[in-house]
């Protein structure tokens, strides 16, 4: 599957900009630039975007502000908050408002396109998986009007899953990760979660039982060499979302506990 994106990229800082374009460019997605809020809304107003990076502090609309009117108009479109200055309270906003995803800067150039491609790949199975439902279920229709003058057998009884390899799926306890799609379960259910906190629960469970510290938690999850307190206050922010998804309760986590300055672990046993 040959991976194409075309990206937009919202930053009042010139320079910025235009390092994170060439970045992109070299890796070959085709990249459109704009300085400020409004200038990104018109661009996505007169073309169509794969992905969207959107720095948070702008000065003529927030980054908040114009991730709303993105998300309002182009809830499908995903897109990728970035910002100097960690904040769990607009990281959480953020997410809340549609974000995808949340970044720090400096951006290094690896993590910048790990991310971009992860990103596009994610988008561009769920467009696939879209059109292969549509076939099945045409196919299922035809099968039914062939069939509609015999006796017949449920069309998803001839539908085989295929298992996959050893090591596609990741168990602890009741919890499953698939590690292919990037999926998530606890026990029968489907678990949502953005790509970078499926990352941070990937570490975790990848230790559990054992703690992991708060700076091996962002080297693992998204390739920072971070400080300990920035790296604390970014493992917050995706702990809370991981627990808003996981636990019965969040307010009285069972499955992701705290060691009060150390780090967390994960107990699915």
């Amino acid at each position: 599957m040959t991976l194409t994106g075309r990206i937009l990229i919202i930053d009042d800082e010139p320079t910025l900009r235009q390092t994170l374009a060439r970045i992109l460019q070299r890796a070959g997605f085709e990249v459109t630039t704009a300085a400020s809020g409004n200038e990104g809304l018109g661009f996505l107003a007169r073309q169509p975007f794969d992905l969207i990076y959107l720095d948070i502090r702008m000065p003529d609309m927030t980054g908040l502000e114009v991730l709303k009117v993105i998300h309002a108009q182009l809830p499908e479109t995903p897109v990728i908050l970035f910002t100097a200055q960690p904040d769990l309270n607009s990281a959480l906003e953020a997410l809340r408002s549609g974000a995808t995803d949340y970044l720090l800067k400096p951006l290094k150039p690896e993590v910048f396109i790990e991310r971009t491609r992860t990103i596009l790949t994610e988008m561009q199975q769920k467009r696939r998986k879209k059109e292969v439902q549509s076939q099945i279920e045409s196919l299922q229709a035809e099968l039914r009007d062939l069939e509609s003058n015999t006796e017949t057998r449920p069309a998803s009884a001839t539908l085989a899953q295929m298992p996959g390899p050893d090591d596609r799926y990741l168990i602890r306890g009741r919890l499953t990760l698939d590690l292919h799609t990037r999926r998530v379960t606890l026990g029968d259910q489907s678990v949502t979660l953005p790509p970078a906190s499926f990352d941070y629960l990937l570490a975790l469970a990848r230790h559990s039982p054992n703690v992991v510290d708060y700076q091996t938690l962002v080297a693992e999850a998204q390739g920072y060499q971070a400080d300990a307190r920035e790296s604390q206050e970014l493992v917050k922010w995706h702990m809370h979302n991981i627990r808003q998804a996981l636990e019965p309760d969040a307010r009285h986590p069972v499955y992701i506990i705290n060691i009060r300055g150390t780090g967390y672990r994960l107990v699915a046993d």
